[in-house]
């Protein structure tokens, strides 16, 4: 019981009850208490759990649609025109393999996924407060000074984030690619929403923020070009030696792994610059994406032996001069006006007889 007969006293103090009467009299007052509040907990607690029931099942139902959505975007169209406004967001004009269309929405479906529950589960949380008879004017009021300042502080996460996202959902470049950022060029080896992880040519690996990143160069999607640059020599037959590269350059494209690696026919571009003893000819080859470089190689190693076998100079061979012999000096006879006293023309005197 609260035992308040002392005036004045600063606080109030609760004693046990000590007579029956004490007891029954507690006893009817918490049962009054009670019976007075059962219905609002129990209607609070309704409503509390329906809101949660509620958020639980949008929840579910939204990550279903979101399911849906995203096998549609990761699955690939019989014809070009079945793509439809969601299969175009991840087609890419085509050149992108099942495979990466379906890492690419799996990566969008989990960021949608993410936002749904987060936006969900705080609406209904919010909610709930509100039940309990919490005021969320002050709880508002703070989160909306408090996301202020979190933009002023973190706009470039915010930035690198949705730089992120949509760097995965045009498919600007995906894991296993070779890229060139401006900043740093090498093998992709993760790509993250906030940043991307690189492997350079001297094996160090590169963390790039993806809000960074103003420009990218992919050098594995679509289809790459190797270019090679054949010299022979200025009085070559230049129709001769196109057959035979166009020949030989047929030969490589039947062999294995090269019958997979070049895509169509290899191309003859023309003369290319024309020097004092050769003439440089450019040839063309439309490849896989990353494997330029090998069969560049490849064709330059075949083109040298064909050369060889066939006689095609790579260069014309200069004429040898031969250096003039160094005439004799020749001795001029005295000029009329020289002093005959002078050595010169005492060496052209007649020897005397000796008689």
């Amino acid at each position: 019981m609260l035992d308040d007969s002392t005036p004045g006293a600063a606080t109030p103090t609760f004693t046990l009850p000590t007579s029956a009467a004490d007891v029954t009299d507690t006893t009817r007052q918490a049962a009054g208490w009670l019976d007075d509040n059962w219905q609002g907990w129990l209607v609070n607690g309704l409503r509390i759990v329906f809101v949660l029931a509620l958020a639980l099942v949008l929840r579910a139902v939204v990550r279903k649609v979101i399911d849906k959505l995203v096998a549609r975007m990761g699955r690939p169209a019989e014809h070009e025109s079945d793509h439809g406004v969601l299969g175009g967001l991840l087609a890419n004009s085509g050149v992108v393999n099942t495979e990466r269309r379906q890492q690419r929405s799996e990566a969008i479906g989990s960021v949608l996924r993410s936002v749904a529950s987060f936006s969900i589960m705080g609406t209904a949380s919010l909610m709930a407060l509100s039940v309990l008879g919490v005021d969320l004017a002050p709880l508002l009021a703070s989160a909306g000074v408090a996301g202020v300042a979190i933009g002023f502080g973190a706009r470039n996460l915010v930035t690198d984030f949705l730089s992120g996202v949509f760097m995965i959902m045009e498919d600007q470049y995906g894991v296993g690619d070779e890229i060139d950022t401006g900043v740093a060029t090498g093998t992709v080896l993760e790509v993250g929403l906030r940043v991307t992880k690189l492997r350079g040519a001297g094996g160090e690996i590169w963390y790039i923020r993806n809000g960074e990143v103003k420009r990218i160069a992919n050098m594995s999607q679509g289809w790459g070009t190797a270019t090679v640059d054949v010299q022979v020599g200025y009085k070559e037959d230049l129709e001769r030696v196109q057959a035979l590269v166009l020949e030989t350059a047929e030969q490589l494209s039947k062999e294995s792994p090269f019958d997979e690696l070049i895509w169509g026919r290899i191309k003859v571009l023309g003369v290319e610059s024309v020097a004092v003893d050769s003439v440089q000819i450019r040839i063309e080859a439309r490849c896989t994406p990353g494997r330029t470089a090998e069969v560049a190689r490849a064709l330059r190693l075949r083109l040298k032996a064909a050369f060889d076998l066939a006689g095609v100079k790579l260069k014309e061979e200069a004429a040898a001069v031969v250096p003039a012999q160094a005439a004799a000096p020749e001795v001029l006879p005295p000029s009329a006006l020289a002093d005959p006293n002078s050595v010169r023309s005492l060496a052209t005197k007649p020897i005397p007889n000796q008689l």
